[in-house]
């Protein structure tokens, strides 16, 4: 741990300003040692695991202080990024820091940070969120089996994060995401126990693992195509130069988008994202806020120039890029309308949420895409605490059985559910509703907003998710605080450590969305206008230039009112007739037996897509994962035992016969029978014959002894003559 530590800190001997020539020997404190916001963490991590046991609080205060440290300095980062901006000239923005880090073909590869306005406000979003969540943590998992466990591996879930936002260059990337991954795994499968939550987390990991062969690919496609380079500032620096073939980038483009439709749960590999459920409820807040899915949305804004030039954003009304975020963001919602589990519900707005986000970069919004992430990590992390705090209550997740009625008992986290889910809705005048208008005016599908191209398609797709989004919160809303109590047992209030983590995040989805008031809004201060924009998108080299959409009050009225609309046909179909039924009938109803479903036709055949999930898990586990088990291994089993082994037994059996053979023939037959017996019969013979010639008498030896000495003459004779 030492050595990475020195290595990191080396990081402070080189500064480079990305986008300009300029270079400066410090650009602050926080800025000069961002590189501890994600060591801090990753210590911790060790920390915990090695003593967290025999600490008082089992190692859960060792993960508070450094992810509370972790957040003192990104919010001393952002403060001094706001001067740092502020103060530079135009074109000058990015701190770049590298090291050393390792040589291969001759090529020096360098490791370091890019700290910009983008990677600042990450810095920010992910330790104020993780802060929150360890906090709140503290109490919902009390008493757990794993409780140092679970602790240790949220702090290494958030470093790795950070240490991801914090690279500039692909390589640490994929490093960084790939370790995302990892922690997510080990975090959804917390209560392995228990097979759904290990399936659970196989099916993550698994469906991550398909979409990281296209983030591989398309990093390799780029490295070759910008001329060997893995740094991020560089690469893109020679896209936007014109440097880098148009097709490579179509290619590597494609290829990054699975990636993202993996991690950032867009169709079709968004299966694993409501199953990922089964872990602890503080990890779904933090998967789903500020880690994890978010991740593809990050790996977008900071490689921009190789989709604005891939896809072809500017002037075009379609590419595939806002299509997948377009048919998510609305498909998605919808699958949220048929969940009972209140967590599911929230995993199915994150999709759809998500594929907002994934929509605006793709229609040239990358400003309203990364405001959208910025607010939704607020009020998406408050919704998914909140239903934990709830579920802390009544030890259930299902809206229809064990809810209902509960803001009478549970009045702080129904407040904050509340405030939560008006902005998630994107009502006037919490964050939501800012940040949702802007990808909408980013569009350029309304007339006089002015684009970066023409997504109608994109814009009427994206308000109908709008009115889908009202219609399942209101749904949820009443099935859990309103109506009557469905479950057992006697729900009471969350304590403080649940309740305090749930206030702080729903006065961000109340005020998040003031950073970034429209220009010519009169009663906000026209010094504080836009300012989300001007300190977090780039204006360096590495970085396209866009143009940003004019807004548009005729635009924010009317989604406004498709909202409403949405949330009106909801509260009148359960605050209404469900309500009015369940009281006629005396008994607690959460919907209408004799309703269009029930009726059949269409109704019923779009519910009946719903509840199978428009029958995307039947085809990758009923299809493609029986075949792989049923068929498929059938057929790989027939060919072991008939083909491989068949060859192989085959190859003994002709083996045997050939010893076999060697034994019986050349062994028995010609080394033993006549080799070896032979020469033995031969000695025995001449034995006998030698035998016969020792008759004892002298004169006979002598006779033989001459002849011999006569027979040796002449051969030396003959050979001395020759």
């Amino acid at each position: 741990m030492g050595t990475v530590a020195t290595a990191i800190a080396a990081l402070a001997a080189e500064e480079t300003v990305a986008g300009g020539p300029s270079s400066v020997a410090s650009a602050g404190f926080f800025l000069d040692y961002a590189w501890l916001i994600p060591l801090l963490p990753a210590l911790s991590f060790a920390g915990i695991l090695l003593f967290g046991k025999r600490m008082r609080r089992k190692g859960s205060e060792l993960g508070i202080a450094a992810v509370g440290a972790s957040f003192v300095l990104s919010l001393g980062a952002v403060v001094t990024w706001i001067g740092h901006r502020d103060d530079s000239h135009e074109g000058v923005q990015a701190v770049h820091r590298t090291v050393g880090w390792l040589r291969s073909g001759g090529v020096d590869y360098d490791a370091g940070i890019l700290l910009d306005g983008l990677s600042v406000m990450m810095l920010f979003v992910v330790t104020a969120v993780s802060l929150l969540v360890h906090i709140y943590s503290t109490d919902y998992v009390a008493g757990d089996t794993r409780y140092t466990h679970f602790f240790s591996f949220l702090s290494l879930f958030t470093a790795a994060m950070l240490f991801f936002v914090l690279s500039d260059n692909l390589l640490q990337m994929i490093v960084g995401w790939e370790l995302v991954g990892v922690c997510s795994f080990v975090l959804i499968g917390h209560w392995w126990e228990d097979k759904a939550n290990s399936d659970a987390a196989l099916k993550a990991f698994f469906t991550n693992r398909v979409g990281d062969i296209g983030l591989l690919v398309g990093v390799s496609i780029l490295f070759f195509a910008a001329g060997g380079t893995f740094d991020t500032p560089t690469l893109s620096e020679r896209i936007n130069a014109g440097e880098v073939s148009h097709t490579a980038l179509v290619a590597a483009s494609l290829c990054l988008l699975a990636a993202v439709m993996s991690k950032s749960g867009q169709f079709i590999l968004h299966t694993w994202l409501p199953d990922a459920m089964a872990g602890p409820t503080p990890v779904s807040a933090l998967i789903h806020a500020a880690t994890m899915v978010v991740a593809g949305i990050f790996m977008v804004a900071r490689l921009y120039p190789v989709f604005w030039e891939g896809m072809s954003i500017g002037g075009s009304s379609i590419n595939v890029l806002a299509l997948v975020g377009a048919v998510t963001l609305l498909f998605g919602g919808m699958l949220a309308f048929t969940q009972n589990d209140i967590k599911k519900v929230l995993a199915y707005s994150t999709v759809s949420q998500l594929g907002y986000m994934v929509m605006a970069l793709g229609v040239g919004a990358w400003t309203a895409a990364m405001f959208h992430l910025f607010t939704h990590a607020f009020f998406k992390a408050c919704l998914f605490l909140g239903s934990g705090s709830v579920s802390h209550a009544v030890h259930s997740f299902d809206m229809k059985t064990d809810m209902g009625g509960l803001r009478k008992v549970m009045p702080h986290t129904y407040r904050t559910f509340l405030i939560a889910t008006i902005a998630l809705m994107g009502l006037p005048p919490l964050a939501g509703f800012w940040s949702k208008d802007e990808i909408l005016a980013g569009t350029g599908g309304w007339f006089g907003t002015h684009g970066n191209g023409n997504y109608t398609l994109m814009l009427v797709m994206g308000m109908v998710g709008a009115a889908v989004t009202a219609a399942y919160m209101t749904r949820v809303v009443y099935l859990t605080f309103f109506g009557t109590y469905r479950g057992h047992g006697h729900p009471h209030e969350s304590g403080p450590r649940i309740l305090g983590p749930l206030y702080v995040l729903a006065f961000f989805a109340v005020v998040a969305g003031l950073f970034n008031m429209p220009k010519g809004f009169q009663l906000w201060p026209e010094a504080w206008q836009e300012r989300f924009g001007h300190y977090v998108e780039p204006v360096a080299a590495y970085f396209p230039a866009i143009g940003h959409a004019k807004p548009s009050w005729s635009l924010a009225i009317v989604s406004t009112l498709v909202a409403l609309t949405g949330a009106g046909l909801a509260f009148r179909y359960y605050f209404k007739r469900v309500q009015s039924r369940s009281e006629a009938a005396g008994e607690p109803l959460t919907e209408i037996g004799d309703g269009p479903v029930s009726r059949g036709g269409l109704p019923k055949a779009v519910h009946t897509t719903l509840v199978n999930k428009y029958y995307f898990d039947h085809l990758y586990t009923g299809v493609i994962v029986k075949a792989v088990k049923g068929p498929l291994a059938k057929a790989t089993y027939w060919s072991n035992q008939k083909v491989i082994d068949g060859v192989v037994n085959e190859a003994g059996r002709r083996s045997v016969a050939a010893g076999r053979a060697v034994y019986d023939h050349v062994d028995q037959g010609l080394i033993d029978n006549v080799i070896i017996d032979g020469s033995g019969r031969a000695s025995d013979g001449a034995g006998e014959s030698l035998r016969t010639m020792q008759t004892g008498k002298v004169q006979q030896y002598a006779a033989i002894l001459f002849a011999a000495a006569t027979v040796l003459a002449g051969v030396f004779i003959l050979v001395l003559s020759i």
